[in-house]
C-alpha cells in the first residue's frame, strides 16, 4: 500500500496546509479511495477566507474538498456492489440512516449528517478518502472523472428544479450565473423549460449562460431598479415566470426572485446569503407565491448520473481551471477571485483514468 497521503488541511482562517496525514482504515461497508479529482465550491472559500459557512463554523483543523470523484483502491467485507478498479462519483453526504427523515427519505435533513468538509467532519481533498460505499456511485465508461466530481453541484441544480416544480413548457428565472446558477439552467432546460432567463452582475458569466442555452440574459447593476428589472425579465419572457430561482443569496436577488414570480408561482431560494433578510413578503404572500427553501439535495445523484451518461446535461464546459493537488493553494487563490466558473483539482494526472481521451 502506498504511504504518500498528502492532503489538504484548513487549520484556521486563510491558513491552508499541504501535508501528509494517514491513510484511513475502513470499516465493512465502506471503501478506501485513491481520489482523482476534487472541484472547489463557493462554501469551500468561506471557510478559507472566514472560517464558516451559514451556521457552520471551523472550530479545530478540518481537510478540505466535497465536489469529488475517485477510484476503488480497496472495499470493505460487506461491499458487494464495488469493486477495486471501479471509477466513482462521491455523494459527500452520509446520513445516520435511522431518524425520521432518513426512513421518510429525506436524509439530507438528518441532524446527524456527515458531510464532506463542513465541520467537524473532514473532506476528499487527499489522496486516499473512506467514504461508505453506498453513497459511491460508479461511472458509467464514458462519463469522465470530471463529471463524477461535477455530479455534486449539477444535483444541486436538479433538486432546486424539483423543488420549485419545475417542467414542461414552463418559463424560468435563474438569479446569478455563478456555477449553481449554470447547473440549475442546465438541469431546467433537460427538464422541459421552455423559456430561460438568467441574470447577473458579470457580463462574462452571462455570456457564459447564453452560450449553455439561456433563452435570455439580464445585466444588473447598482443603479438597476426592481420595478425596471421587474419588467424587462417579463417582456423578455413575453409573461411573468412561473418559477423563479434564486441562486445567489443576496438580498437583491431574493426580493426579485419574490417581485418577478407569477401569481400562484414558485420561487425558490438556493444560495445561502446573510441570516436575515429584508423582502417584500406581503405582495408574495397575497399573490399566493410559494417560497421553498432548498438545503443540498436528496436522492438526486442517480439522476444527475443519469442525465449526464445519457447526454441530455453537458456539465464538461464548466470547468475553467485545472490545477494538480500541489498546487491547490493557487487554485483556491483562483477560486476566491472567481475567475472562470469551476476550479477543478486534480489529485492524480488529469485523465489518467478515463478509459479515453475526450
Amino acid at each position: 500500500m502506498a504511504q504518500d497521503n498528502l492532503t489538504a488541511v484548513l487549520y484556521k482562517t486563510k491558513d491552508l496546509r499541504l501535508e501528509q496525514t494517514p491513510i484511513p482504515e475502513i470499516a465493512d461497508d465502506e471503501v478506501l479511495l485513491r481520489m482523482d479529482c476534487v472541484g472547489i465550491c463557493g462554501s469551500d472559500v468561506h471557510y478559507w477566507q472566514s472560517g464558516s459557512c451559514g451556521h457552520f463554523v471551523l472550530k479545530e483543523p478540518m481537510i478540505m474538498g466535497h465536489e469529488a470523484s475517485g477510484v476503488v483502491a480497496k472495499v470493505g467485507a460487506n461491499v458487494k456492489k464495488l469493486a477495486v478498479g471501479d471509477r466513482v462519483a462521491v455523494e459527500p453526504g452520509v446520513p445516520c440512516r435511522y431518524c425520521e427523515f432518513c426512513k421518510t427519505g429525506r436524509y439530507h435533513l438528518c441532524p446527524d449528517m456527515r458531510f464532506c468538509a463542513t465541520p467537524p467532519y473532514h473532506g476528499n481533498l487527499c489522496r486516499y478518502y473512506k467514504h461508505a460505499a453506498d453513497f459511491c456511485y460508479k461511472l458509467p465508461p464514458h462519463v469522465t472523472m470530471e463529471e463524477g466530481a461535477l455530479l455534486e453541484p449539477l444535483s444541486v441544480g436538479i433538486h432546486a428544479c424539483r423543488r420549485g416544480g419545475v417542467g414542461a413548457g414552463q418559463s424560468v428565472l435563474v438569479l446569478g450565473a455563478g456555477p449553481i446558477g449554470i447547473v440549475t439552467m442546465l438541469a431546467a432546460k433537460a427538464m422541459g423549460a421552455s423559456k430561460i432567463v438568467i441574470t447577473d452582475i458579470l457580463q462574462s458569466r452571462l455570456d457564459f449562460a447564453k452560450k449553455l442555452g439561456a433563452d435570455h440574459t439580464v445585466l444588473v447593476s447598482r443603479e438597476s431598479s426592481e420595478t425596471e428589472l421587474v419588467q424587462t425579465i417579463h417582456g423578455l419572457l413575453g409573461d411573468q415566470p412561473d418559477i423563479s430561482i434564486d441562486a445567489s443569496g443576496a438580498q437583491a436577488t431574493v426580493r426579485l426572485a419574490l417581485l418577478a414570480t407569477k401569481s400562484g408561482g414558485v420561487a425558490v431560494l438556493v444560495g445561502m446569503g446573510s441570516p436575515e433578510l429584508t423582502l417584500p413578503l406581503a405582495g408574495a404572500v397575497a399573490r399566493e407565491v410559494d417560497i421553498r427553501g432548498i438545503f443540498r439535495y436528496v436522492n438526486e445523484y442517480p439522476i444527475a448520473l443519469s442525465m449526464v451518461a445519457s447526454g441530455q446535461i453537458n456539465v464538461k464546459p464548466l470547468v475553467s481551471h485545472h490545477y494538480s493537488l500541489e498546487e491547490t493553494l493557487e487554485a483556491y487563490e483562483v477560486a476566491r477571485q472567481g475567475l472562470g466558473i469551476k476550479v477543478m483539482i486534480h489529485v492524480q494526472p488529469r485523465d489518467a483514468n478515463n478509459p479515453q481521451k475526450f
